[in-house]
């Protein structure tokens, strides 16, 4: 195995956490990104360097604010400074919400925009003038499937913004394609156990009209949609094998990875779109000759 530089955005905890750990004890050099590094996330930090001394790993704790455009700039310029490179950048930074759609304000909307798909943009253009100069490396986005599954209601802000996530990854994937950089998309379901996405999941800021969707005829709705979700998830349904999904899309040789990897337990019918979808771009680039982009060029 070639060791990489990796850098994985909103690793505090949940799949980021995860993969960051099961990709260093893999043998890379991971950098654990995470916002606010000497203050709410101090505890993560302890435990990233823990892990790493325990495991006998390079697994490193960086500050990386996907919101600040300064932030992601000084991260990737400290990677780069330690260690002279970096391969792969693993888009996990992403933030969850829960309730009627109504009840979000616009400011609501705009936020997961600016984390979920800002973020990424921020990120990329920290980072990619060095891949290009290098003709190398691999963008290793994390979506959904709620993109195109079967989506539940009262997520519609969290659904959009990866839903413009996943359009703005499959139009990077054809632009850094003639530059010999690689990107898959990792799409998990819907996991309601291991990680802490619907408990720390944010909720509507008009409190006025969020009480009004929980009476009438939306009464309980809440309720059912979790329960549902959870009745959907087979027992032995591990959202580690999301981890393990990354360490393999990163172990695959350059140029033999997939566009899309699905890890999705409940089988919500994503992957079965996804798989027309993805038939359907590639046939219009061959139709109108671009089908070079297909691939990444070989170095």
């Amino acid at each position: 195995m070639q060791q990489q530089v990796i850098l994985v955005t909103g690793a505090s905890s949940g799949f980021g956490a995860m993969s960051a750990r099961a990709l260093a004890d893999a043998g890379h050099v991971v950098y654990a990104s995470m916002r606010e590094t000497a203050g709410r996330n101090a505890p993560q930090v302890d435990a990233v360097r823990a892990h790493a001394v325990e495991r006998g790993v390079q697994l490193l704790p960086l500050e990386l604010d996907v919101q600040s455009q300064a932030s992601c700039d000084a991260a990737i310029a400290r990677i780069l400074a330690e260690q002279g490179r970096l391969d792969t950048i693993v888009h996990n930074a992403g933030h969850m919400v829960f309730g009627p759609a109504e009840a979000f304000t616009p400011e609501q909307y705009a936020q997961l925009f600016d984390v979920n798909v800002l973020g990424t943009q921020r990120v990329n253009r920290a980072a990619l003038p060095h891949l290009r100069e290098r003709r190398h490396g691999l963008l290793l986005w994390v979506g959904s499937s709620s993109t195109r599954g079967g989506t539940p209601p009262y997520l519609a802000p969290y659904f959009a913004a990866k839903a413009a996530m996943d359009a703005v990854a499959v139009s990077y994937a054809g632009e850094l394609a003639p530059w010999g950089i690689d990107t898959t998309i990792l799409v998990p379901g819907a996991f309601t156990k291991g990680t802490n996405h619907f408990a720390h999941s944010g909720k509507p800021a008009d409190a006025a009209t969020l009480a009004q969707w929980q009476g009438g005829p939306t009464t309980g709705l809440e309720a059912q949609i979790l329960e549902g979700l959870a009745r959907c998830e087979p027992p032995d349904a591990d959202p580690a094998s999301v981890a393990r999904a990354v360490v393999d899309i990163v172990a695959t040789p350059h140029g033999r990875r997939p566009l899309r990897v699905h890890v999705d337990p409940s089988q919500d019918g994503a992957e079965v779109v996804n798989v027309v979808a993805d038939r359907i771009r590639a046939e219009f680039l061959r139709r109108i000759g671009l089908d070079a982009l297909l691939a990444p060029a070989s170095n």
